[in-house]
């Protein structure tokens, strides 16, 4: 398994393991199969678990904590707090006081059942509290032993540059893929300024850049995906034709479209690994095999050309989300 470097010296497989799908979001999921997935994901080397306390309300990080409860050593483990839920699910805002920051991590330290937590992100920046003061508080958590290195998720480069003045910050993690490009707007630059690491989730565009939906009916009905803009009817027919481009230069390179997607946001730096997500051990495969893909600086042009920046149709969120973003 390849290795990259996230920020100030935390080693971690070349692509890492989304887990949010297991246990909320995409329709039905089976513990016992995302528990096996994981499992093997540790068996071929992948080591970079990703989670969060609100992923099934606090279910996902404990079922994390099934799958490596025998394997600690074998992972680098990255959860995340600020997103509040309620007990039957509901979103109640976002919360960086220093205050939740300590309870949050203590919360997770036990669904997860360890001691140190190796990646600890601030999911969404809380406008309300100075980055200084939530920065602090995760300072003194690694202080104290019980996390070893600092993220943020979704923040703009003023708040990633005031945050690392605090505490040195590992990694930011931001939506990065072929149809989300944002981050080469400013914040990409900002992190190679700073030498902090990207971690780039929803790399395969939550499965659109699979080619695993021609509809919305391919959704099952409690996906959260049927009321994402860019799934929802002529979002959905525009960029699914943007998608069967890739294919077409998929099937040029004989290889899965997944995987071309994937290797597009592997070449784009070395700082930068990819999380893609998924419960299922042959599509878990697929995606390492991108590894060993090689795009030519031709190749990377013709993607790039085809996927410029912006041409996705559609927000990357709903209006609540997209509030949420860039704090």
């Amino acid at each position: 398994m390849q290795s990259r470097i996230l920020g100030q010296g935390l080693r971690v497989s070349a692509i890492g393991l989304g887990c949010m799908g297991m246990s909320e979001f995409y329709g039905k999921s089976d513990d016992r199969e995302s528990v096996a997935t994981i499992r093997h994901a540790l068996d071929l080397g992948v080591n970079f678990l990703d989670t969060a306390d609100m992923y099934g309300v606090g279910r996902n990080e404990e079922l994390v904590a099934r799958a490596i409860r025998s394997r600690r050593s074998d992972v680098i483990l990255a959860t995340k707090f600020g997103n509040l839920r309620g007990d039957q699910g509901e979103f109640l805002g976002i919360d960086g006081r220093p205050e939740y920051v300590r309870q949050a991590c203590e919360a997770s330290l036990r669904r997860l059942g360890v001691e140190v937590i190796d990646l600890y992100y601030q999911h969404r920046v809380d406008p309300r509290t100075p980055i200084e003061d939530t920065v602090g508080a995760m300072a003194q958590l690694v202080k104290e032993g019980k996390v070893r290195f600092l993220g943020l998720s979704e923040a703009r480069s003023e708040t990633i540059r005031r945050a690392h003045a605090v505490h040195p910050i590992a990694a930011l993690q931001s939506e990065y893929s072929l149809w989300s490009r944002d981050p080469e707007l400013e914040t990409l630059r900002t992190c190679r300024e700073l030498g902090v690491g990207f971690v780039a989730y929803s790399p395969l565009g939550r499965g659109m850049l699979a080619g695993r939906f021609q509809g919305t009916q391919d959704l099952a009905e409690d996906d959260w995906r049927r009321h994402h803009p860019r799934f929802q009817s002529d979002n959905f027919v525009k960029n699914l034709s943007l998608v069967t481009q890739i294919d077409n230069f998929a099937h040029r390179k004989m290889v899965d479209l997944s995987q071309v997607a994937l290797a597009w946001v592997l070449a784009q730096g070395n700082d930068i690994v990819p999380i893609p997500g998924t419960r299922h051990i042959r599509h878990l495969e697929k995606n390492i095999a991108a590894l060993d893909i090689a795009l030519t600086d031709q190749e990377r042009a013709e993607l790039n050309a085809t996927f410029p920046l912006g041409i996705a149709a559609g927000e990357r969120y709903h209006s609540q989300g997209m509030q949420a973003l860039d704090h």
